[in-house]
């Protein structure tokens, strides 16, 4: 499990990503780099990182179900993912 700080911490930027969304497309659009430049760090959707829904885990992270390699398996075994069963050949 990630740390409850790291998780708040990426909550955060998606908070500010989307606040200055409209702001940083206007200002795209405008060619104005020197105001981009003064918008936040953190306004910045580049900055954002995919993270396991349930234990916030960075890597192994798989978006079509928004989950970690680890909880999906373990998901699918249970059968708890819809249309997912293990291979066998």
């Amino acid at each position: 499990m990630a740390k409850e700080s790291i998780k708040a911490r990426e909550r955060k930027r998606e908070r500010m990503v989307a606040k200055f969304a409209e702001k940083r497309k206007a200002l795209k659009e405008a060619g104005d780099y020197i105001g981009l430049q003064k918008l936040p760090k953190n306004a910045s959707p580049i900055r954002l990182h995919n993270r396991c829904k349930l234990t916030g885990r960075p890597k192994g992270y798989m978006r079509l179900f928004g989950v970690s390699r680890i909880n999906f398996r373990e998901m699918a075994n249970k059968g708890l993912i819809p249309g997912v069963r293990k291979a066998s050949w």
